[in-house]
């Protein structure tokens, strides 16, 4: 059992006090709760009656639409079929109060500037409505391959993603976005009843090292963010040194102003003195989660307004340009849209709600409204829509059947058994007889699950690879 540090322990005494001490260890010693958030498209008292089926009970959370602590069931909650299909997602309470002090609607351009694994994206692109321009950059490479995940398990179609040094991301954008939310890589003082390896390396000089790549962080976002857009400023620690003190450098030197935040959770307001330094006090606009007060973690939450024009950033030379966004009317997608019209059923208007990227064989395709146009700056735009095949066949993509499937009237196949459900998320046959060979959507209940080719075999899945990792408990 990992204890906690002394590097801890003398930190919290010296800044906080013997009492916040005392709080603090039962915190890191006690049980960690888990919550989720059901997703906004869906039938939220569905998916609580089909968690039930799995013996998992929740409590409301007050004053935050469609959020539950999870108080049965922990460990299964994460291996349910809705879970996989993304119809609710699993995020710490305190993690979810960043996006909604952002709060951006569908007209907004926003920037997610520290993006993985993808708690706050989906959480902001489900604000958003799925519609619009929501931007996430992430500078791990190894860390944007779990944002990828995450969006396309919520299944969301108004994100691009981008793999750049988030402190240099102004270089390419300059007076762009809306709302940003720089919810910063720190030292993690919030977090540690979850992740109690912090203990083993958390020291002081860490912290500071930190608090200067937050500082060029918020750097950036201020100079990506337009004069009278709102930038969001976030940690899950607690350490003055990369909240409050970052915070009154930022306010010496740019032009942004803080506003009064209320959050829909327990807080106090944010320190406007450290040691013997007197800080800015519009600082106690800002405001400081207790891990103990909430029963989740701790959090630094803040919220500025740009105010005037900053000093652009070097520009990067633009990239080559290789790809073009086209509308459902150009003549490179009337003929893939007809095809997919004629042979699933699916109404060619709804089509129109979106923009599409041709890569080689593989389409792609994101929210009508995405703003951006120089996308080849991204991993990726929106979601995948399909691929030609090697017989130059249109195959509709596993998303994009979870996007278009309940507009479909032809070539739906069902699914009832436990066992079939079971071989399709495992890649396999689902062995039937086939009146009509070809690519079928597959349905199961009240979900569209994915795609299938149908041969004289039976069903052959199409569900992902990268989904087929995840253990699946299927409901009884």
């Amino acid at each position: 059992m990992i204890q906690l540090s002394d590097n801890i322990s003398n930190y919290i005494t010296k800044h906080f006090g013997n009492e916040y001490l005392q709080k603090y260890t039962e915190y890191f010693h006690g049980g960690y709760l888990p919550y989720l958030r059901i997703s906004p498209f869906v039938d939220e008292t569905l998916i609580i009656k089909r968690l039930k089926e799995y013996k998992i009970e929740l409590e409301r959370i007050e004053n935050i639409d469609r959020a539950y602590r999870i108080t049965e069931g922990q460990n299964i909650a994460g291996k349910t079929l809705e879970f996989i299909l993304g119809k609710y997602y699993i995020q710490s309470l305190s993690s979810m109060i960043s996006a909604l002090v952002l709060n951006p609607s569908e007209k907004d351009i926003v920037l997610d500037l520290c993006a993985a694994p993808g708690s706050k994206t989906t959480q902001l692109a489900e604000l958003m409505n799925n519609k619009g321009t929501l931007v996430a950059n992430e500078i791990s490479l190894d860390r944007t391959k779990s944002l990828v995940f995450n969006i396309d398990k919520m299944n969301l179609v108004n994100v691009g993603i981008m793999n750049y040094n988030g402190e240099l991301l102004s270089k390419i954008f300059n007076n762009y976005f809306d709302k940003v939310l720089v919810d910063a890589p720190c030292s993690a003082l919030g977090i540690t009843q979850k992740r109690g390896e912090v203990s083993n390396w958390w020291n002081e000089k860490k912290a500071t090292g930190l608090a200067e790549i937050q500082f060029k962080l918020l750097v950036s976002a201020i100079k990506s963010c337009r004069v009278g857009g709102e930038i969001v400023y976030s940690t899950c620690t607690l350490s003055p040194e990369e909240n409050e003190l970052v915070l009154n450098k930022i306010l010496k030197k740019y032009p942004v102003e803080l506003v009064d935040i209320k959050l829909p959770v327990k807080s106090v307001n944010a320190f406007t003195k450290f040691g013997n330094e007197e800080l800015n006090e519009t600082i106690s606009k800002a405001k400081r989660i207790l891990p103990w007060e909430i029963n989740s973690e701790g959090f630094f939450v803040s919220k500025l307004i740009k105010t005037g024009d900053v000093d652009p950033s070097e520009k990067y030379p633009r990239k080559e340009k290789k790809y073009e966004i086209l509308s459902s009317k150009s003549g490179k997608m009337k003929n893939i849209i007809a095809e997919l019209s004629d042979f699933f059923g699916i109404p060619p208007g709804k089509f129109d709600e979106y923009k599409y990227i041709i890569k080689n064989e593989d389409i792609y395709f994101v929210d009508a409204a995405w703003d951006y146009e120089n996308i080849d700056a991204f991993i990726r735009v929106g979601s995948k829509l399909g691929a030609v095949d090697k017989k130059k066949i249109f195959q509709l993509h596993t998303l994009a059947a979870q996007s278009f499937g309940a507009f479909a009237k032809y070539n739906i196949e069902e699914i009832s058994e436990r066992n079939e459900l079971q071989t399709y998320f495992e890649g396999r046959i689902i062995k039937r007889n086939i009146e009509k060979p070809g690519q079928k959507i597959i349905k199961y209940k009240d979900y569209f699950l994915g795609t299938a080719g149908a041969s004289k075999e039976g069903l052959k899945s199409q569900f992902p690879r990268a989904f087929r990792t995840q253990e699946i408990i299927l409901p009884s």
